[in-house]
């Protein structure tokens, strides 16, 4: 197996830290003050921001008076915009890379420019910060000693059922993101694949209008068909029990 060259920052002061050409960075999900103090740090160490949107991360390098150049790195470019990233390294500029808010490669861009720098054998590291779906398991108040993050479920419904059945029987907490536009269908499937199961609804977590509705997964769509939907959903459904699985064997 090829092992990428190890990086290890130096122990000294921790103001005096040394990045590797390439780091990727952990941003708020929604309040900018959850940014930490090392991720503002590896922002103004760096020579170009990646960012899948440059407009939002534009508002969270003005509100830390960073002024960065920014080149963008989403879904619709990413094998383009690798390319570039890799490019501005080999000229011996460093890159941070951050998404629209949380984790990179967390069903955002990241894990392909992973592999590439693995391949190319490029030192990278990463400042950990908020991941949604990690909140929203702890307040879902659902198990979270084990559980399955499956990130966004198929589009189409086909595909979207078949997703879901592959879950079907996971004694795991099940993890899911959703955007508005999808949310009531996926729900409405939910219960078919799954049964009246436990579940939770989390939206808008660390803004101002936070919410996290629990229940079961009927009482769960009932009250999404009556709000207002904006933002991404996180959606957690509790595992299926040991003797539900048996009866199905």
């Amino acid at each position: 197996m090829r092992r990428i060259k190890e990086y290890s920052a130096p122990t000294k002061e921790l103001f005096e830290e040394e990045w590797p050409p390439l780091v990727l960075v952990a941003t708020p999900i929604g309040n900018l003050e959850d940014i930490g103090l090392r991720a503002l740090r590896a922002l103004r160490s760096a020579d170009i921001i990646a960012s899948e949107d440059t407009r939002k991360t534009g508002l969270l390098l003005k509100r830390y008076s960073i002024e960065k150049q920014q080149i963008s790195l989403h879904e619709h470019n990413e094998e383009r915009a690798i390319r570039q990233i890799l490019a501005f390294i080999r000229a011996g500029k460093r890159i941070a890379v951050v998404t629209d808010a949380g984790t990179p490669g967390i069903a955002d861009p990241g894990y392909l420019l992973v592999r590439e720098a693995i391949t190319e054998n490029i030192p990278f590291t990463m400042v950990p910060g908020p991941a949604a779906f990690v909140m929203a398991l702890v307040l879902s108040g659902l198990p979270c000693h084990s559980f399955t993050f499956r990130g966004f479920p198929p589009r189409k419904a086909g595909p979207r059922r078949r997703f879901f059945e592959a879950d079907r029987n996971s004694p795991y907490t099940l993890i899911y993101y959703e955007s508005p536009y999808r949310l009531i269908e996926s729900l409405e499937m939910a219960l078919e694949v799954f049964g009246d199961r436990l579940a939770a609804l989390a939206n808008d977590l660390t803004k101002r209008f936070e919410r996290v509705d629990r229940g079961l997964l009927s009482e769960i769509l009932d009250v999404a068909r009556g709000m207002t939907l904006r933002g991404e959903f996180v959606l957690l459904i509790a595992g299926c029990e040991r003797s539900s699985v048996e009866d199905r064997l």
